[in-house]
């Protein structure tokens, strides 16, 4: 069971304290081989395997600098087979992109109060758009105030990973909370579906010239808008900034999450993806001074153990180099979608109002 607990007490599950970390997996009828912790903050591998303790199998780990931890148990048998599930016996569980994982929050960690504050509903449309110059469709959907007029000029957060974004960081809630109680400006989002997103987002000319001659017209054409922020994660961030090096007028302003701005120094173990080489040369220019001219604010987000932590300090200073005003904030997690949902206030709010002033 997940929580803070006396850590005498030999419950099954996961709990977190302030210093350590116990998980206990309950086998009484001896049916497990072994038991190891599948986890992405960054504990030496060979702490993870449990070790045997009374009728179960029990694991306990030094806390790893995160307020929160996103897990799995792997689970060997004796006849050689294996699985990988989430703890059984913890409740708190969390959606990915990778599927469902097991959570430990540690006492320091606290959810957004957004998620519970006062939201008043809003109001969206769906619709696809066909882009022949990458032979296939984006579908958008949209969200403004259910109040808004349809010609009332507003910021437009144009979001790559747009659905997922909302479906698994509760994008538009953060927004409906924001503009019901006044600490956001009344603005517009809409949500881009990621497509193929390792091809499209990957410093992809074809995939920029695209969102600037052809979605962000539709865009515009059917949502009055008097200024624009380009806002991703991953993969969806180093696609916004290089939008913007191609393309300097697409967006007002950046709101990038853990993007992966690959470098051989830091992410040769990358090599492998198929449009490695491709990243690497458009993060290398901009490393180099090519940036455009026009200098718009930037605002990164990174977990602080992260894997794309270092490349993303590297951004930045290359941002700041150019006379960018970038600013990299730091959170206490790593590269899920709840750091990015509790990384939006104040770090996005605080973007959101600059631009709109």
């Amino acid at each position: 069971m997940l929580g803070e607990s006396v850590p005498e007490v030999a419950e099954a599950g996961g709990k977190a304290q302030h210093a350590t970390a116990t998980f206990r997996v309950p086998d009484p009828a001896h049916r497990l081989a072994g038991v190891r912790l599948s986890q992405d903050v960054r504990i030496p591998g060979d702490l993870l395997d449990f070790a045997r303790s009374g009728d179960g199998w029990e694991l306990v780990i030094e806390r790893p600098p995160v307020s929160r931890m996103e897990y799995l148990l792997e689970l060997r048998y004796h006849d050689g087979s294996g699985e990988t599930v989430t703890d059984p016996d913890n409740p708190l569980l969390v959606a990915g992109a990778f599927g469902m994982k097991s959570v430990l929050e540690f006492p320091s960690y606290a959810p957004p109060g957004w998620l519970t504050a006062p939201a008043e509903p809003g109001a969206g449309q769906a619709f696809d758009l066909p882009v022949r110059s990458l032979d296939g469709v984006i579908s958008v959907r949209t969200w403004s105030p259910a109040d808004a007029a349809d010609d009332e000029p507003l910021p437009l957060l144009v979001v790559h990973d747009g659905p997922e974004y909302d479906s698994l960081a509760s994008l538009t809630r953060y927004l409906s909370a924001g503009v019901t109680g006044k600490w956001l400006p009344r603005l517009r989002a809409a949500l881009l579906s990621p497509g193929p997103r390792d091809r499209w987002y990957s410093a992809n000319t074809r995939y920029a010239r695209a969102l600037r001659l052809a979605v962000i017209p539709a865009l515009t054409s059917r949502l009055a808008t008097n200024l624009r922020v380009g806002m991703g994660a991953s993969l969806g961030g180093l696609a916004m900034l290089h939008a913007h090096c191609r393309y300097p007028d697409a967006f007002d302003a950046l709101f990038l999450e853990s993007g992966s701005f690959f470098c051989p120094r830091f992410d040769s173990r990358e090599q492998r993806f198929p449009y490695y080489r491709r990243i690497v040369r458009f993060v290398s220019d901009v490393q180099s001074g090519s940036l455009p001219t026009r200098r718009v604010p930037v605002v990164l987000t990174c977990g602080a153990i992260e894997e794309n932590v270092e490349n993303n300090r590297l951004m930045t200073a290359a941002l700041r180099a150019g006379g960018y005003q970038a600013t990299l904030h730091e959170v206490p997690d790593v590269h899920n979608y709840t750091a990015w949902r509790d990384a939006f206030d104040p770090h996005l709010s605080r973007l959101l109002r600059q631009v709109r002033r």
